[in-house]
């Protein structure tokens, strides 16, 4: 299993990837991979402000529908074209890419402070037994 170094993880199993003031997040591979076949991602915040731990949007699976939790308090500036509905229509690319193609949003950071309260790599290996 892959746990990218560069990257910052919840305990909710997002992931955080950091690019000046944007944040790109998405659904770390372990999740993807508890939750089985993506056939469906809802973000209906785009646009809107969300603190960190509120919910930003749902992943839908064959057998389930999860919450997403957002990482960190920002606006988000946007959802996955390729994973949107309006898009490419692809959400199989969370299951398949979670860490590249398969991102979900990307926000503005509002406080770059609470990324210090994510997990680094090793931690959050360490969380899920890996």
């Amino acid at each position: 299993m892959n746990f990218p170094e560069d990257l910052k993880y919840t305990r909710e199993h997002e992931w955080v990837r950091i690019n000046g003031n944007i944040a790109t997040i998405g659904i770390t591979e372990f999740a993807q991979s508890e939750l089985g076949d993506i056939v469906y991602v809802e973000v209906e915040t785009i646009g809107d402000e969300v603190m960190k731990d509120d919910v930003f949007g749902t992943v839908e699976a064959v057998k389930t529908t999860s919450d997403l939790f957002m990482p960190i308090s920002g606006k988000i500036l946007e959802l996955n074209p390729k994973i949107d509905e309006k898009g490419g229509n692809d959400p199989t690319l969370v299951n398949s890419d979670p860490y590249g193609d398969g991102w979900i949003v990307k926000a503005e950071v509002k406080d770059p402070a609470q990324l210090n309260e994510l997990m680094d790599a090793a931690s959050y290996r360490s969380l899920i037994g890996k």
